[in-house]
């Protein structure tokens, strides 16, 4: 895996969510393939003191900067103590998240709130906090981990879909700025697949049944090889894994179908047999000792990973559907006025 953009041979990295799952597998491929200088940020300092050991295990360097991405003012300190030690950021990557898993009615406003405070506002702000300090320069990669569910939700996770939904629509906006100001800062959003980890252990579940990824579950490792891709190589958005392009497609050539077809096989499909443990410790408000690790429970993949940049036949299709909806809109509109 060679570097093909420009970046320094041992990169100064900063990753939210470092402590488990996805954030801990990429912390550990910039450390094994690009020996990176790393700013570890989640909230348990036992688990990111354990990350930076395997790191500097792998020929890399870290630094631990324990936090929740909902405090702002900490995400500033933080990103300032890692320019201090390391240098000037090179990527920041945000993969921090929580979720809930239960129908909306069962869901309270305050886990509402908590769940958009650290996987929107937190993104958001750790994006802002990034900005500050590559716009110095010019110069800078911001990547975000999406999902599928950013484009497609799914029933049993509204919390975590409307801030998936919410993060894309922020990066939007903020795509059409870097442009306008001929910005040589580069922004990339990979759109994850299902992905085995410790989420499904410790996220707090108003269900019976304990949670599992639904579709095709893929590895924390293989993931973190294509974010360290997609970093050294950005484009506006990857989607990664094909369920994850049939999810997007899907929802934009007949969403209502998805609907239906999500309400058919969505909930059950997101739940084992196994009985949920009432009362058991999840990871909302704090962390879950024990359970930082990079994989879940699950098993391993049974299909190839996929890297895509939705640019070609994707986009072409996604375009040619949104014409005829257009085109359909317009017709339907003109026969009304006529009237």
């Amino acid at each position: 895996m060679q570097p093909t953009n420009g970046l320094p041979s041992s990169p100064v990295i900063c990753i939210t969510g470092a402590s488990a799952g996805v954030g801990r597998a990429t912390a550990l491929a910039f450390a094994a393939y690009r020996q990176a200088s790393i700013g570890l940020i989640a909230r348990s300092a036992d688990a990111l003191e354990e990350v930076k050991s395997e790191i500097e295990r792998l020929g890399g360097r870290a630094v631990v900067l324990p936090l929740d991405v909902a405090d702002p003012d900490a995400l500033e300190a933080a990103a300032d103590r890692l320019e201090d030690t390391f240098g000037p950021i090179d990527v920041w990557i945000n993969v921090a998240m929580v979720t809930v898993f239960g129908p909306v009615h069962a869901v309270t406003p305050e886990e509402l709130k908590r769940v958009t405070e650290v996987t929107y506002l937190g993104s958001a702000y750790g994006i802002q906090t990034a900005l500050r300090r590559m716009r110095v320069h010019d110069s800078g990669t911001i990547l975000q981990v999406g999902s599928a569910l950013a484009y497609r939700s799914i029933p049993l996770q509204s919390a975590y879909c409307g801030a998936k939904h919410a993060i894309t629509g922020f990066i939007d906006s903020l795509h059409s700025e870097l442009i306008h100001e001929n910005s040589r800062i580069r922004l990339t959003t990979v759109h994850l697949p299902a992905v085995n980890t410790p989420q499904f252990d410790w996220a707090r579940s108003h269900m019976p049944r304990r949670a599992r990824p639904m579709g095709t579950i893929f590895q924390p490792e293989d993931i973190a090889r294509a974010i360290l891709h997609a970093a050294e190589n950005p484009r506006r958005e990857y989607w990664l894994g094909g369920s994850t392009m049939q999810a997007i497609l899907g929802t934009f050539l007949a969403p209502g179908f998805a609907d239906r077809y999500l309400a058919n096989t969505a909930v059950d499909g997101q739940l084992t047999e196994a009985r949920e443990t009432p009362g058991r410790p999840d990871n909302l408000y704090h962390p879950v000792d024990g359970l930082h690790r990079t994989r879940g429970r699950f098993g391993l993949p049974h299909d190839s990973l996929r890297l895509t940049a939705p640019s070609g036949a994707a986009r072409g299709v996604a375009m040619a559907a949104g014409l005829l909806l257009a085109s359909g809109l317009g017709f339907m509109m003109s026969r009304m006025a006529h009237r």
